[in-house]
């Protein structure tokens, strides 16, 4: 019996994904729910599990892009699965390394340690009769993609023998154009600004101080900035609900709930998975909630679902060393608080110069929709909860905060 795998919808309002890349070859065996392709939307990357074991004959090349509910592969599942076979693979893998590792010894600048091509690869590679041992894969293990054989081609008039000189052109994913179309969209259909505050962090570093490893050992979390930032953003939106709404047409929604979009980077690059309802969250609801959606990203399991619907968005520059930059909004939202790195820093306190833990903090904005009057109130509410967490996120009580 041959079963017709069509993609699946990856979410609502995606008609189209794009073969990313093959996992397995075209008449290998493949086992049921064994991931068989990587596929690109314009919000994630996902994997394609193969619904049944059996013989797979694919119907689609890498870099193709189909529609959600086309047939992308055949499985043969009367065929049965050769014995032996997973013994030739780890054999045929290990005869395909130690020979890349004596040709990479003998010819170090024209041979490369490559796995398996593509079926559109060797096609390519044939017609030009290129020898795929002298192209260098970039895909999955080694993996000579279609985009590799292409740019195995020399250009006209391009070097073979400069190898200080190369030059890479690889198609962006869809997910990567897609950001990038947003971003241009931004940009020209919103009336961005951004203002600046200063933050001293010193009262959440002696409250981490002195809770951090109580708080770790009875809530197998870590107590980190962002459960404050979190909470200090949720207390701001409810201050000035204008920076917790969107612009539809000609009209204005407004919620009255916070779901905070918080970026996180995960192997395919910046994603932004979302907080529902953090005004209901304690420190330990935002740390465990940020911990586990940070996890799903790291290992490549998140959902469109959970990337969708944020209401404000917080991204944390810090991370990478950003002393200071102006975050661009994520549409459809009207705007994001942007964190970056703590440096001590000699300020004024009660007529006296003392060095603090600083971070400056960015609040970018549609001023369509949010006022001066607004944006700045949101900002300097967040800077007064940060520096005096315990009255205004904690109630006066620490230890019931944070649940100890």
């Amino acid at each position: 019996m041959i079963l017709e795998m069509k993609v699946p919808s990856p979410g609502e309002s995606i008609s189209e994904v794009e073969i990313a890349s093959w996992l397995v070859e075209d008449g290998d065996y493949v086992e049921k729910d064994q991931a068989i392709a990587e596929v690109d939307s314009d919000k994630a990357t996902l994997e394609l599990p193969a619904e049944e074991s059996g013989i797979i004959t694919l119907k689609a090349e890498e870099g193709d892009a189909v529609e959600v509910g086309a047939v992308v592969c055949l499985i043969d599942m009367s065929a049965a699965k050769k014995e032996g076979a997973k013994k030739e693979v780890v054999a045929k893998k290990e005869v395909v390394e130690e020979t890349a590792k004596a040709a990479v010894k003998m010819e170090p600048e024209a041979t490369y340690a490559t796995g398996t091509a593509s079926p559109a690869a060797k096609k390519i590679l044939a017609e030009k009769n290129i020898d795929t041992g002298s192209v260098k894969g970039t895909g999955k293990d080694g993996r000579i993609t279609k985009e590799d054989a292409i740019k195995a081609v020399p250009a006209m008039g391009e070097s073979l023998n400069d190898d200080n000189r190369k030059t890479e052109r690889k198609k962006l994913s869809m997910l990567r154009r897609k950001v990038a179309e947003r971003l241009v969209s931004v940009k020209n259909e919103t009336a961005m600004l951004t203002t600046f505050n200063e933050v001293d962090m010193k009262p959440i570093f002696d409250l981490r101080k002195k809770y951090k490893e109580s708080f770790k050992e009875k809530h197998e979390v870590g107590l980190g900035f962002m459960s404050f930032f979190t909470l200090a953003v949720v207390r701001a939106l409810k201050l000035f609900p204008d920076v917790n709404s969107m612009i539809d047409g000609d009209f204005k929604i407004s919620y009255d709930f916070t779901d905070i979009s918080i970026a996180v980077s995960g192997p395919k690059g910046l994603m932004v998975p979302v907080i529902r309802n953090a005004q209901t969250l304690s420190f330990k609801g935002v740390e465990s909630e940020v911990k586990r959606l940070a996890i799903r990203a790291r290992d490549g399991q998140i959902t469109v679902d959970e990337m969708t619907g944020g209401t404000f968005t917080i991204t944390n520059g810090g991370v990478f060393g950003s002393m200071l930059s102006t975050p661009i909004l994520n549409p459809p939202q009207s705007a994001i608080l942007g964190m970056h790195n703590i440096v001590e820093r000699p300020v004024a306190i009660n007529g006296k110069v003392e060095i603090r833990p600083i971070m400056y903090v960015a609040l970018s904005y549609d001023h369509r929709i949010i006022d001066g009057k607004e944006s700045v109130g949101f900002l300097v509410a967040v800077k007064e909860a940060l520096e005096n967490p315990v009255e205004l996120l904690m109630e006066g009580n620490e230890k019931k905060a944070l649940e100890l």
